[in-house]
C-alpha cells in the first residue's frame, strides 16, 4: 500500500513555488490559492453524503474545531490511478484553484491520507437546481429567468479565461442557502488553447480524440456525438437543454435509452409545451442549433447578443447577484429528496447526478433517474456497427451496456444489450461472442428486474437470475427500459 501510494503521489503532486502573478501560462510549477493541508479526515465530523460517483463521493463535512461546513470531495487513490485519471483529477484541482466569481463553488483546501484525496468545496445548503425542479414541477419562467441569467453571468466569466465546463445540466447547478446559482463540477472542464487558467503540462488539458466524449447523455450537443472539437458552444446546447427542464420539468431529448437520446439530439427532434412564452421557445430554439457557432453568446458579439435577447428583457445584468432569488421549495414533510431519487427516480430526463462530483473527466454522468458519474459515450456509428452482427434485419438498440456479470467468487465483463424485438441478450465484449440471452416474458412474473442499488440489479427469470453491475450507475434505467418494452 505504501508503494502505491508514493507513485501515487509522484504522479499528483504540484510544487506550490511562487509564479509571476497575472501570467498565465503552462508552467511546471504552480502557487496554490487552496492550500495542501496536512488535515485528517478525523479532523471532520462527517454528515448526509451529497453524491457518489464511480472513483468518489461528496459528503456534508463540519470542521470541528472551526465549525465550518464544507462540502468534502473524497476520491479513491487506487481507482484513479487504475483507470489512469491522474490527469483528470490533477486538472479539476488546479482549475477551481483560479477560478473566482461569485457563480462559481470555491475550493478551499486539499489533503491527502493513504487511501482518499481529498476536495474541500464550497457547501451549498440550498441543494441542486434539480431538485427545485423536481419538487415544484416545473418553474415559472420569471423562476427560469432569474437562474437562467445567473448561469450565463458565470458562464460569460468562465469562457473568458478559455474553459468549456462540458458538463452543465441542473444536477451541477447548486444552489446557495440563499437561493443563488453557482456552477459545481468542473471534473470534466477543457481549457482552450488560448486559455487564461495556467495548466500543467501533463494535466488532461487537450482530449481531442475522434471517440473522446463528455458531457452528459440528454445534453451532449450533436457536434459532440459527431466527434468534432470542443467549442464554447457546447456550453450554450446544455444551457438551453437546461432551460427547457427549468421550464417543463424534463430534458427536451429524453427518452428510454441513451441510444435513443442519441438519435433525438442528432435528429434535433424537438417538440414545445404549448404553455411556454414565445420569448422562451425562440431562445430555447436559438441556443439549440445544429450550428455550434450560430448559438447565442458563442459567435463574434459574445455574450452581449444573448443578454439582449427577449427572454431577459428587464435583467439588470451588472447587479444579477444583488436580485432577490425565487423562494426556495423546502423538502416536503422532511423527506429526504437524494435518497428517494436513488431508491426511485422521477419519470424525467436521463442523467442526474450529485452536483459536485463527477468521477473522472469524460463523458456521460446517469440520467436524471439516477446518481452521476462520468463515462464514455460511444460514436452512434461505432455504437451501431460493432454491435450489427448479434441483431437481426430491422432490429436495433434501445440500450446497451458494459457490465459485470457477478458470480459467487468471480465476475466477467459482457456487453448486455436491449433490442425493440424485444430481446435480452449478453456478449463477450473482447472475443465478440454471444454469451446467453435472458428469456424475454412480457409477464413480470416471468421476467422482473431487482434494484439493489444505483450499480446493481438482478434480472429474473424462473429458469435464472442474473446478478449484474453496471459501472455507470443506470440499474434504474435498465429497469425501467425493460419494464417498458413489456408494457408497451
Amino acid at each position: 500500500m505504501l508503494a502505491m501510494e508514493k507513485d501515487f503521489d509522484s504522479k499528483l503532486k504540484i510544487q506550490e513555488n511562487s509564479s509571476a502573478a497575472g501570467n498565465v501560462q503552462r508552467s511546471k510549477s504552480f502557487a496554490f490559492r487552496a492550500p495542501q493541508e496536512n488535515f485528517s479526515i478525523q479532523d471532520f465530523e462527517l454528515g448526509k453524503i451529497y453524491g457518489v460517483g464511480s472513483y468518489s463521493k461528496v459528503v456534508r463535512a463540519k470542521k470541528k474545531d472551526t465549525g465550518v461546513v464544507y462540502a468534502l470531495k473524497i476520491m479513491d487513490k487506487k481507482f484513479i490511478t487504475k483507470e489512469n485519471k491522474t490527469a483528470y483529477v490533477k486538472l479539476e484541482r488546479i482549475v477551481l484553484d483560479q477560478l473566482d466569481h461569485p457563480g462559481i463553488v470555491r475550493l478551499f483546501f486539499t489533503f491527502q491520507d493513504t487511501f482518499s484525496i481529498y476536495m474541500a468545496l464550497e457547501s451549498c445548503e440550498g441543494g441542486e437546481l434539480f431538485d427545485q425542479i423536481t419538487r415544484k414541477g416545473r418553474l415559472s419562467e420569471d423562476e427560469a429567468r432569474f437562474y437562467a441569467a445567473e448561469v450565463v453571468d458565470a458562464l460569460e466569466y468562465i469562457h473568458s479565461l478559455g474553459l468549456i465546463h462540458r458538463d452543465i445540466k441542473p444536477e451541477n447547478l447548486l444552489l446557495t442557502a440563499e437561493g443563488h446559482i453557482k456552477i459545481a463540477d468542473f471534473g470534466s472542464v477543457k481549457p482552450m488553447q488560448d486559455s487564461r487558467i495556467t495548466v500543467l503540462p501533463n494535466a488532461a488539458a487537450s482530449d481531442d480524440k475522434a471517440c473522446t466524449f463528455v458531457g452528459t447523455a440528454a445534453y451532449v450537443p450533436p457536434e459532440v456525438l459527431n466527434s468534432s472539437p470542443a467549442t464554447f458552444g457546447n456550453d450554450l446546447w446544455a444551457l438551453g437543454c437546461t432551460l427547457y427542464q427549468m421550464l417543463s420539468g424534463t430534458s427536451p431529448f429524453k427518452d428510454a435509452s441513451e441510444w435513443l437520446i442519441f438519435q433525438r439530439i442528432i435528429a434535433r427532434d424537438l417538440r414545445f409545451p404549448d404553455y411556454f412564452s414565445e420569448e422562451a421557445i425562440d431562445l430555447i430554439d436559438r441556443l439549440l442549433d445544429l450550428n455550434p457557432t450560430r448559438r447565442p453568446g458563442a459567435g463574434p458579439d459574445g455574450y452581449a447578443v444573448l443578454k439582449m435577447h427577449p427572454f431577459f428583457k428587464g435583467v439588470d445584468w451588472k447587479n444579477i447577484r444583488d436580485q432577490n432569488p425565487p423562494k426556495l421549495a423546502p423538502e416536503a414533510g422532511g423527506v429526504d429528496w437524494k435518497n428517494i431519487r436513488d431508491q426511485n427516480p422521477p419519470k424525467l430526463a436521463p442523467e442526474a447526478g450529485d452536483g459536485y462530483a463527477k468521477p473522472d473527466g469524460n463523458a456521460s454522468a446517469t440520467t436524471s433517474d439516477g446518481n452521476a458519474h462520468v463515462t464514455r459515450l460511444a460514436s452512434i456509428d461505432s455504437f451501431d456497427s460493432k454491435w450489427q452482427q448479434f441483431l437481426e434485419p430491422g432490429e436495433s438498440v434501445l440500450m446497451i451496456s458494459n457490465v459485470k456479470k457477478l458470480q459467487k467468487l468471480t465476475s466477467k465483463k459482457v456487453q448486455l444489450i436491449l433490442t425493440n424485438k424485444p430481446k435480452l441478450i449478453y456478449v463477450d465484449p473482447s472475443k465478440l461472442i454471444a454469451k446467453g440471452n435472458m428469456l424475454w416474458s412480457d409477464n413480470p412474473s416471468e421476467l422482473s428486474v431487482q434494484v439493489t442499488s444505483p450499480s446493481h440489479f438482478k434480472i429474473c427469470t424462473p429458469k435464472k437470475v442474473m446478478s449484474l453491475e453496471d459501472a455507470k450507475q443506470r440499474a434504474w434505467q435498465w429497469k425501467k427500459a425493460i419494464e417498458g418494452l413489456q408494457n408497451r
